[in-house]
């Protein structure tokens, strides 16, 4: 097995670790809240860390209680594409939109909200849905000096997928900790995601395979 030693140009975004993606959450990741002890382990071994937090308006237009006759996890077209139609989530200012309570990450540089945009859903940590509008994650990794993004975090099969797609786009080293990460899988999403990061060279590994953590 290869091991993966962190470097002072390595980053560990963590993705979306919130109460409504948790147990009891109102979008909640099965076994969810699992990720927290193995996020917490890792972070003390990375020298940059960012999280991001999902913070819709109420209305949001991802939201199936904005479409009548839509119920969640309905898909539909937008002018940006197909949408995945969700339950309310992660609204500004509630419980169910902060961290959870047992996630300890002092040092993390950056809280990057997403998602904020009432017109646009927003899944990847670097870009709206619309893949046109950045959220400005790229410009700060690069300023910053990040060369290679670890992530993790919830859920494997959308956030952390198109965060660590898009990362790699943007011309960084990607790698996903798969175990501290959880996923929906709805429709096949969970076999879409590992199809996809090998085709694009996205790295997959097990926090085991973390040299010093």
């Amino acid at each position: 097995m290869q091991s993966w030693s962190i470097n002072a140009d390595d980053l560990l975004v963590v993705i979306d670790v919130q109460n409504d993606f948790c147990p009891g959450g109102s979008l909640a990741v099965p076994h969810g809240d699992e990720v927290v002890p193995i996020i917490n382990r890792l972070a003390m071994h990375f020298p940059h860390m960012v999280l991001t937090q999902d913070w819709h308006p109420r209305g949001h237009r991802s939201f199936a209680s904005a479409h009548p006759g839509k119920r969640p996890f309905d898909t539909i077209e937008l002018d940006y594409g197909k949408q995945v139609l969700w339950p309310d989530h992660c609204i500004q200012g509630t419980g169910g939109a902060d961290f959870h309570k047992d996630l300890r990450v002092p040092h993390a540089e950056l809280i990057l909200r997403k998602g904020f945009r009432p017109a646009v859903d927003s899944y990847s940590a670097l870009f709206e849905n619309d893949q046109k509008t950045p959220t400005g994650l790229g410009g700060y990794l690069r300023e910053r000096g990040i060369r290679r993004v670890f992530v993790a975090g919830l859920a494997f099969d959308f956030c952390v997928r198109y965060s660590a797609e898009d990362a790699r786009r943007e011309g960084f080293d990607v790698v996903v900790i798969e175990d501290a990460c959880r996923g929906i899988d709805t429709d096949g999403s969970m076999v879409g995601a590992r199809k996809s990061f090998a085709a694009n060279g996205v790295t997959c590994v097990g926090a085991q395979a973390i040299s010093n953590a």
